[in-house]
């Protein structure tokens, strides 16, 4: 069985989603933080709770930081670093959003 780790969010990842998106859907269907939250948040975190040592090394030489790179319902190219802690959880740290794509 896999060991399913414990994630949480560090206060940046989510000032980084602040700047990133609206807090309202756009008048163009541009997604909102909320519809980020809800729709692409979950799939990632539990990519990182069950396989985190699978992602990509931010670093190399510093296996406690990873990368995902995912592709989302409605954000096509999403890249979140993360960092497992002593305690054995996962903290997402930082979030980029495709900003080119076609909503």
């Amino acid at each position: 069985m896999t060991e399913r780790r414990p994630v949480r969010v560090a206060p940046g990842f989510l000032e980084r989603l602040d700047v990133l998106l609206p807090a309202e859907r756009g008048s163009n269907g541009e997604p909102s933080r909320l519809d980020f939250l809800r729709f692409e948040l979950p799939a990632i975190e539990e990519r990182l709770a069950l396989r985190f040592q699978d992602q990509r090394e931010v670093v190399p030489g510093r296996p406690d930081y990873r990368m995902v790179i995912a592709t989302g319902t409605l954000i096509p190219r999403i890249v979140v670093i993360a960092q497992l802690v002593s305690d054995g959880s996962v903290v997402l740290l930082s979030v980029e959003l495709d900003r080119d794509a076609d909503w």
